[in-house]
């Protein structure tokens, strides 16, 4: 497996659409966490604050991998009824919208963890 050095190259060989996904991923975290920096952990896209990683997210064959932490997943368990999910993990379909506000309100829960804690 290829090691990556930044999210601009583990972007580079991903299929169009995980890419186009990806992408939007991307910007949605930016915007929602504009103080955190973009990082390769774990060998995956992720924004950390404070030297704490806020989320992870990788784009797999089938679905967009959104990693919170396990906290986040407990404290959305109503608003994430609709999707398949694990202790810290989120799967989001390639074939439906991105649930940008859900994503935002999780990050900003993450935020709030990594400030705080």
């Amino acid at each position: 497996m290829k090691k990556y050095a930044s999210i601009a190259e583990y972007m580079t060989n991903l299929p169009e659409m995980q890419k186009t996904v990806a992408q939007i991923m991307r910007d949605l975290l930016a915007d929602a966490a504009p103080k955190a920096r973009e990082k390769i952990s774990y060998n995956m896209p992720a924004i950390e604050q404070n030297g704490k990683v806020v989320v992870y997210f990788d784009a797999g064959k089938d679905h967009l991998g959104f990693y919170p932490t396990a906290d986040p997943i407990v404290a959305f368990a109503d608003q994430l009824k609709e999707y398949k999910t694990s202790k810290g993990t989120i799967q989001l379909a390639y074939d439906q919208p991105l649930p940008a506000k859900l994503i935002r309100e999780i990050v900003a829960f993450r935020v709030d963890q990594v400030t705080k804690g």
